[in-house]
């Protein structure tokens, strides 16, 4: 038999058998029949329970959206420049006064009510990418500039999330049920639910990021049916020109990757921190092709894949997101004017790399500012047509170098209350008060002596000497987060030693959006920022559950012991949220009930 007849028999061969016995089917019926293990008779199920799911999320997440209301946390931010957005196509500073009185400040003068006119004219200098905001003026333009109407978009965010999460697990595990467990614990868990629930950006990078991830993932599937059908093919017609290298022509087209790379220009657009996970999961899609072309027989497969896939993925992936983030800042771009004239010479630009920490407070001051710098735009004629457009984007490039040196070197004194070491968010060791009202006293409770005016509540009902309290804390449920961490190790163990690279999707998202912000832990960051981080924690705790009930639907010890302990895991996590919902949700505690769901003194 001669080299050439040899060649397609080997894209069709199996690969021994698996640790329980079984046959392992060949690379072509693998990747022509799994599409991840999915049935077609099971497709409308497969929507339906996801559907459902994320239904259920969404109405848990409406439920008293607007309360607190008032701004809570970094809504003075992100909610304000969302409104500015919608009405000025860019960010502007705002008046700090709009009613006469002084002793307002303008949140409390939006609040109630004054919500035009309330801007200089001046743009802002905006510290993070525009997608987040531009979401939540669209709930702004529905419902109005009041809280309700600036949160709505990361409840729906939140819930789209929730099926984004199902689909992705069913697709990677083949069964409806663990899809829906992996919505059900994104769902419960306390960091998500609260993010859903505030106008903040982070539920937005979240959300993208997965829906990069569910894209590349896709693009797997996909990309192993192409070279299956090609592989089928070359068989019947009997065609040798690419066995050396695989089906080329028909792969370089991988829709799910364009539309990953759209994801990933959209997290990026939310925040920079999206930029780690893209560079991975390149790579990822990198081994990912060459694996696919090594089961076909194609021999150097990562070398040859590097050329004939990873170009194209680049392509896909890295430019597409670069293009798709650079049209976020379209609002920007079409002011540029107004940027180059009142924001080209701030101190970022300055700066001279000369600064120290103020002793009377936690701000950089600048030394040494070169007052010369300025950006080059600013000085130049106004271009016109193709020329305009890229004076404009070479000023947008000037701005992102002055976010960056704020990111980097202004923010290096700052000190906050809850700030956290990015070592500690698995352990949730430092969870984010967003919004408080202490000492709630019952109607007929006397008044303190230093305060004759106190906040009083019907429905308190603390007893004589105490009072209540209402809370939004921003914390994980426990249960997840801390058997999410024993299912990151367990999920370690998996991919490098049964080499499932499922687990692998958890581990590469876990330490991309996790590791990159251990360089930075000398600045103020917070513990919800690892929101980044639970779709690959719960992804981690779902294959886990998988694992442990086994393949087999037949009855068996294992599967009922994998059975019992999954379960009492969902209940407890159920349990879990059930008992934190009152400080998620504003809900009025007792100090003594308050205190009981405040484990550690850190959580305060």
């Amino acid at each position: 038999m001669t080299a050439t007849d040899q060649e397609p028999t080997r894209w069709w061969a199996g690969l021994s058998r698996t640790a329980a016995g079984w046959p392992v089917p060949p690379a072509v019926e693998r990747a022509r029949n799994t599409f991840s293990g999915l049935r077609l008779s099971d497709r409308a199920l497969g929507w339906l329970a996801p559907i459902a799911v994320a239904v259920l999320a969404f109405a848990l997440r409406m439920y008293k959206l607007g309360t607190p209301d008032r701004f809570a946390f970094d809504e003075t931010y992100y909610a304000k420049d969302a409104w500015s957005l919608l009405n000025n196509g860019y960010a502007q500073t705002y008046l700090t006064d709009v009613d006469g009185n002084e002793k307002n400040k303008i949140d409390d003068d939006i609040l109630a009510g004054h919500v035009q006119d309330v801007w200089t004219g001046d743009p802002s200098m905006a510290v993070h990418p525009e997608v987040g905001k531009w979401l939540i003026a669209l709930g702004e333009q529905a419902f109005g500039m009041d809280p309700f109407g600036w949160r709505i978009a990361s409840a729906v965010v939140g819930a789209l999330m929730v099926l984004v999460m199902c689909r992705l697990l069913r697709r990677m595990t083949g069964s409806t049920v663990l899809g829906c467990i992996a919505g059900l614990l994104l769902m419960f868990d306390g960091l998500h639910f609260v993010l859903s629930r505030l106008a903040l950006l982070d539920i937005f990078l979240a959300f993208f990021l997965l829906c990069a991830v569910h894209c590349v993932v896709a693009d797997r599937d996909y990309f192993r049916r192409r070279l299956a059908a090609r592989a089928e093919n070359e068989v019947s017609t009997g065609s040798t020109a690419e066995w050396r290298w695989g089906p080329v022509r028909s792969v370089l087209f991988r829709p799910w990757l364009l539309a990953g790379g759209v994801a990933f220009g959209l997290a990026i657009g939310t925040k920079w921190a999206a930029v780690y996970p893209l560079a991975a999961f390149g790579l990822v899609v990198w081994f990912w092709s060459a694996g696919g072309r090594r089961s076909f027989g194609i021999r150097w497969p990562v070398l040859r894949s590097a050329l004939v896939d990873g170009v194209p993925a680049f392509l896909h992936l890295v430019v597409i997101a670069i293009l798709a983030y650079i049209a976020t800042w379209g609002g920007w771009l079409a002011n540029a004017g107004e940027y180059e004239e009142h924001l080209s010479s701030t101190q970022y630009r300055q700066f001279t790399g000369h600064g120290h920490c103020a002793e009377d407070d936690d701000s950089f001051v600048a030394t040494d500012l070169d007052d010369s710098k300025r950006w080059p735009t600013a000085t130049e004629n106004d271009a016109s047509g193709i020329g305009e457009a890229w004076q404009s984007l070479r000023s947008l490039w000037y701005y992102h170098q002055d976010v960056y040196t704020f990111h980097t070197h202004f923010l290096n004194c700052s000190e906050h209350t809850y700030a956290s070491k990015p070592s500690s968010w698995l352990l949730i060791n430092r969870p984010v008060g967003v919004a408080v009202t202490n000492d709630i006293l019952p109607p007929d409770a006397p008044a303190p002596e230093d305060n004759p005016d106190p906040v009083r509540d019907e429905d308190c009902d603390a007893p004589a000497g105490s009072d209540c309290i209402r809370q939004v804390l921003l914390i994980g449920t426990p249960m997840i987060w801390w058997g999410g961490c024993i299912a990151l190790l367990f999920s370690l163990v998996m991919w490098l030693g049964a080499r499932d690279w499922r687990y692998g999707v958890a581990i590469v998202g876990t330490l991309s959006s996790w590791l990159p912000w251990m360089q930075y832990d000398d600045r103020p960051i917070f513990y919800f920022y690892a929101i980044a981080i639970l779709p690959f924690i719960v992804m981690a705790l779902t294959l886990s559950i998988g694992t442990l009930i086994g393949p087999s639907r037949l009855p068996s010890t294992r599967r009922t012991i994998g059975v019992i302990v999954s379960g009492a895991f969902v209940v407890l996590v159920l349990v879990n949220y059930a008992w934190f919902w009152p400080i998620w949700t504003n809900g009025l505690l007792t100090s003594s009930e308050w205190l009981d769901r405040i484990w550690f003194s850190r959580w305060v």
